[in-house]
């Protein structure tokens, strides 16, 4: 169990020791039953059964009592719920993006980071954006979880209370490396965080097509620096030589404009040999011909 690092962790403990020690008394409690049962009629004693009839206070017990229990487990439950809806409208708000396999996080300002680093006793608020798939934002010591969606914004708001490091996992599966995605929330004095938040660099203007390629999910199968993926890398990829599987022959051909633009169009039609076909989806009208000229221009320059 972790101390009390966040606003959550009293209620959402509560909860969960509740209807945990609620689940622990009924696994005795029917197990033992069972057991008394198996033996005082057993056949050896009670050869011949018999049927019992209007036993009006047992059919109220297993009525009233299991509702009140329920509703006793959702009223905590609800307590523990419902502030999470709720963020304070003096929050510090951050952008929070996922993407196959990390997150990072903007500031107001517009710089960003890798790790979220956050004022103690403050309350934020993510703002939480998927660039690909769904993924899942979970921080265990501060009892916060929440779906990160593509084409929709949740959020999930906290106050710090205590100095240290959280890990930040995914608990939604996103694919090859889900289990790296894994970040960490930095809780520090406030004077610290405005002293790191002034040393930020300042965000760089990136190239339209390399902004399309990350918007489209693409680094999450392509590699830009030659590393080995799900897809084959970006880098030094124009106009090389490749070997595609074609009815069952191997085949070179050279990764043109014209094939970058057919493998973004019908990824499936030439696969590069070594890799698994049926993985890329099509993005025919999805992404603008004119934005796919531009991640081609793009992709040329990575040599």
């Amino acid at each position: 169990m972790y101390p009390e690092v966040s606003n959550f962790v009293e209620g959402v403990d509560k909860a969960f020791l509740i209807i945990f020690g609620i689940s622990i008394f009924f696994l005795i409690g029917i197990t033992t039953v069972m057991l008394i049962f198996v033996r005082k009629y057993r056949r050896a004693v009670h050869p011949k059964a018999t049927q019992i009839h209007e036993y009006v206070w047992v059919e109220l017990s297993w009525i009233i009592i299991p509702t009140i229990l329920v509703l006793l487990m959702f009223y905590y439950g609800y307590e523990a719920y419902s502030p999470m809806e709720n963020p304070p409208k003096d929050a510090m708000v951050v952008k929070t993006y996922g993407k196959m396999w990390e997150w990072s996080f903007e500031y107001s300002n517009g710089k960003t980071s890798k790790e979220l680093v956050v004022p103690i006793n403050k309350a934020v608020r993510l703002n939480l954006i998927s660039l690909d798939v769904i993924h899942g934002f979970f921080v265990p010591a501060f009892r916060i979880k929440e779906d990160v969606v593509p084409g929709k914004t949740n959020f999930v708001w906290f106050i710090p209370k205590d100095y240290g490091d959280y890990e930040i996992l995914c608990s939604a599966y996103c694919g090859l490396k889900h289990s790296f995605m894994e970040s960490k929330v930095v809780v520090v004095s406030e004077a610290r965080f405005k002293t790191w938040l002034d040393s930020l660099p300042e965000k760089k203007v990136e190239p339209e097509g390399l902004t399309l390629i990350k918007n489209n999910a693409c680094t999450g199968c392509h590699s830009l620096d030659g590393a080995k993926n799900v897809g084959p890398t970006f880098l030094k990829l124009f106009d090389s030589k490749v070997i595609i599987t074609d009815d069952d022959q191997d085949k070179e051909i050279t990764a043109d404009e014209i094939y970058l633009r057919r493998s973004i169009i019908e990824p499936n039609a030439e696969i590069v040999k070594g890799y698994q076909s049926g993985i890329m989806k099509s993005y025919h009208g999805i992404i603008k011909n004119d934005d796919i000229k531009k991640i081609i221009e793009y992709i040329k320059t990575l040599k």
